[in-house]
């Protein structure tokens, strides 16, 4: 590249003062901590196996050695990863006799799901 070419910039533009801000809506951040809530959210759904759990969960209950089966995986890594769930209340569980079913905690994990793979299909 000679001197005369000019170098294409990547960079986002700056603003320049020739504009007034005052048409953007300003949206309230939230807190740090709740923030951070989130984002710890997010990771939860960044793992395969999770997601995969979810979605078998996702049509019915399931107990630990069901979703095992369904996964093709150790009633072990699935427990393990099940406490994960529960812990960021993803999933639910109750108790019959010695068998314990899971379920999806609300229809907000369903719909986080589903418009999760929506985007992706676009």
């Amino acid at each position: 590249m000679n001197h005369s070419e000019k170098k294409e910039s990547t960079a986002t533009p700056l603003c320049s003062e020739k504009h007034k801000h005052d048409h953007i809506e300003r949206h309230v951040i939230q807190s740090p901590e709740l923030l951070q809530d989130l984002g710890d959210l997010f990771k939860v759904f960044g793992d395969p196996t999770r997601i995969r759990i979810l979605y078998a969960l996702s049509g019915q209950e399931l107990c630990v050695c069901d979703i095992a089966d369904v996964l093709d995986m150790t009633q072990s890594a699935i427990s393990h990863q099940l406490r994960v769930l529960k812990q960021s209340r993803l999933v639910k569980f109750r108790r019959e006799g010695k068998t314990v079913y899971y379920s999806l905690s609300d229809d907000h994990v369903y719909t986080i799901l589903r418009q999760g793979m929506d985007h992706v299909l676009e």
